[in-house]
């Protein structure tokens, strides 16, 4: 809900409370958090201290002056007394940067607002979303910023997006537009960030915030391995169940920055958009520029609310299409199990093998086209292989769908090796400079994906790969960072575009092949999750989680992952050992308990595994499709989490409550273990669960006094069901 009265803007959910105030002709966040009964007069919660030394006065309230450099601003910008971070920035053409903006007006609307050309959470029928747009000003400059937020009531999120509006007849150059900026009167917190690189993505890191800026950003033309556009806010109490907590995710896929700016006055400045480096968007007059959308969630019961809060949300509200609801199939992928090394024959006998057991995809990965047998070449000549494959794609999918089964395929649009006849086609549709010679990367070139011609080629490999129906699934991979980013149209003014509109590109796309054939499922992938965001989430309802397929290393980085992210987008499979990445040798129990949770996969070569291990695979497929709603539609209490302890312990409760799911993984056995134990939550404390050995159990024993953790061995794992009883 959103209500106006006495200049305080009040943006509701059901569980927390946002406001704005009008105050000098500027916006000023005035409170985040709990959901308030009431809200008093601007007079009485807003601390002004009008003689503070250093500080420019540039408002003046009834005769006393006062600066915005001392007040908790909504959308700062650059130039005025204001001298922190600024959300704002652009170049006019006189050569100055200076933008003030003051309060023009607003507009509330039920529904939720639209961001031309850029994914966003969205509102269906029957949803409780509002949405505000505040309209503020630069009258000297001729510049616009429509500030729209969306409340999703129900969700207990709210949405912000930045609209930017050349209202002049002169150019101008944004230098830098955020999605976000908020004030707290508070720097009291801990800043958790989401790190790490590829193969130990997103593992978080928890610090206290100091004085000064702590951010992180990418400049890699990805979200990247090494950070994810995520961070939260949270109080030094703050766990997993007490606390509050402040959640914020940028709904993009290309260069960010996002951070905290703790001041001397204990005001912590909260901000999150696209990176400004190297970014500079000319805007002629009557021009506007979209910013990419950040979603906030608050949390007054830990970590874990926030968490379930984001998974609800991103389940439901921002994965899109055919797959956002049903079970998704069961894949075996034969990267792992062969590599570039395979032909026709050895895909089909790993796929009988596969089918056997109940796995009902077969995907084929790199190195399927043109004269591919390594990384070398090939990319952007998207036909078949025939010394490979003698009866092409089509042949191969009629024989797999022959066996009851569905195929899919690896694909690399956005990429082009120099040793390709698309290369040699078109030498400058790749991104490039003039007159330095290009990085590689993996072998490959990055197309460039700000021109039309390169989108519509693109489009059209896609076109001719899917419109004949064999193809079911599609593993769409980007393996590389961007360098050079120059593109050779648009002249030296649109060099500072590239980076965004490359993004701008890429979800035209996506948007574009989900569209036209919504029975093909995708899943992204970008050496493994690099580009594991919300950007990507909306297209692709699930994505690669990394290329570390190790029991152990996935605890962490699925516990990282779930912070912000549900487990039913994390692609998960089960692959060989020792494992391919870190050489460990675990049971394929662990593997599979681990895989369970996700979208599970099988990453090797089925014919290799001896009969027990292909009972236990046979007996984890039958589990994750007796499961998998649980995992993927319920609630996450995370138990035990696996950074500072032995074990990681996950409880999942069904939406409708009548079934519990607890997952336990313990790393490293321990001799005369201690007696540990953890306690579920959530339970209906007088109801009775029975679990699948026929023990019944209260709720409030379970709540009370926990199940023991198991310490006798190590990668020992348990999938425990308890069913609610009558």
């Amino acid at each position: 809900m959103i209500a106006f009265k006495n200049s305080i803007f009040h943006l509701s959910t059901d569980n927390t409370s946002y406001l704005i105030g009008i105050f000098g002709g500027q916006l000023i966040n005035l409170y985040y958090g709990k959901r308030l009964n009431s809200v008093p007069e601007i007079s009485d919660i807003l601390p002004i201290d009008y003689s503070r030394i250093f500080s420019p006065n540039d408002i003046n309230i009834d005769g006393k002056k006062c600066s915005t450099d001392n007040l908790t601003m909504e959308y700062p910008t650059f130039g005025s007394a204001d001298l922190r971070t600024p959300a704002f920035s652009a170049t006019y053409t006189d050569g100055t940067a200076v933008t003030r903006f003051e309060y023009e007006d607003y507009e509330i609307h039920k529904g939720k607002y639209d961001i031309p050309g850029l994914p966003s959470v969205y509102a269906e029928d029957g949803d409780r979303v509002s949405s505000l747009c505040i309209t503020m000003s630069d009258k000297v400059k001729g510049v616009e910023a429509k500030l729209n937020y969306a409340v999703f009531e129900e969700y207990d999120a709210i949405t912000r997006s930045v609209e930017i509006i050349n209202s002049s007849n002169s150019v101008m150059d944004i230098d830098k537009a955020l999605s976000l900026s908020i004030d707290f009167r508070c720097a009291d917190f801990d800043m958790i960030t989401l790190n790490g690189a590829w193969a130990r993505e997103r593992l978080p890191e928890r610090s206290p915030l100091s004085y000064g800026t702590k951010q992180v950003e990418s400049m890699r033309g990805i979200t990247s391995h090494h950070e994810n556009p995520f961070f939260a806010l949270v109080d030094k109490n703050t766990d997993e169940f007490v606390g509050e907590a402040y959640g914020f995710n940028l709904i993009y896929s290309g260069n960010f920055v996002a951070g905290a700016q703790r001041d001397a006055y204990n005001v912590t400045r909260a901000f999150m958009g696209i990176n400004p480096q190297n970014f500079k968007w000319r805007l002629e007059g009557g021009e506007h520029f979209n910013t990419p959308e950040v979603v906030l969630v608050y949390s007054d019961c830990g970590i874990g609310k926030m968490s379930r809060t984001f998974h609800k949300l991103y389940r439901e509200r921002l994965c899109s299409g055919k797959f956002r609801d049903i079970r998704r199939p069961v894949l075996i992928n034969n990267w792992e199990a062969t590599y570039f090394d395979f032909n026709e024959e050895k895909i089909l006998e790993i796929a009988r093998t596969a089918k056997s057991l109940g796995v009902e995809l077969m995907v084929l990965d790199d190195g399927w086209f043109g004269t591919r047998n390594g990384e070398s070449g090939s990319l952007g000549d998207w036909v078949p292989n025939t010394q490979k494959l003698p009866n092409g794609i089509t042949g191969l999918a009629k024989k797999v769908r022959a066996l009851d089964m569905s195929f899919g395929l690896w694909v690399e649009p956005e990429m082009v090796s120099p040793d390709s006849d698309l290369n040699r086609a078109h030498p400058d549709w790749c991104l490039h400079i003039e007159g330095r010679e290009p990085t590689l990367g993996r072998n490959q070139l990055v197309l460039d994906l700000t021109r039309n011609e390169v989108v519509d080629y693109i489009k059209s490999v896609f076109d001719r790969l899917l419109s004949g129906g064999d193809i079911s699934y599609v593993k769409w991979d980007m393996n590389r960072s961007m360098t050079e980013v120059g593109s050779a149209v648009g002249g030296p003014q649109a060099q500072g575009k590239v980076y965004h509109r490359y993004i701008l590109g890429l979800y035209e796309i996506m948007n574009y092949v989900t569209e036209k054939y919504p029975d093909v499922l995708f899943e992204g992938c970008s050496g493994g999750g690099a580009r594991f965001d919300g950007g990507i989430l909306h297209y692709f309802p699930q994505i690669w989680t990394s290329d570390d397929t190790d029991a152990l290393e996935r605890l962490y980085i699925q516990y990282g992952t779930s912070i912000c992210y549900p487990y039913s987008a994390m692609g998960a499979h089960v692959s060989a050992v020792p494992n391919h990445q870190v050489y460990r040798t675990t049971p394929m129990k662990m593997r599979g308990d681990v895989s369970i949770c996700g979208q599970l996969g099988y990453e090797l070569d089925l014919n290799k595994l001896d009969d027990q291990d292909k009972e236990c695979v046979r007996k984890q497929i039958e589990d994750y499709k007796a499961l998998s709603d649980v995992f993927h539609t319920g609630d996450l209490y995370r138990l035990m989490v696996p950074v500072g302890n032995n074990a990681a312990i996950n409880e999942f409760i069904s939406e409708d409550k009548n079934t519990v799911i607890v997952c336990s993984y313990i790393m490293k056995g321990i001799p005369n273990a201690p007696r540990d134990y953890v306690k579920l939550r959530a339970l209906d404390k007088k109801a009775k669960y029975k679990d699948q050995n026929g023990k019944v159990y209260t709720g409030e024993q379970l709540m009370s006094f926990g199940i023991k953790v198991d310490y006798t061995a190590d990668y020992r794992s348990n999938i425990t069901v308890y069913n609610k009883v009558n």
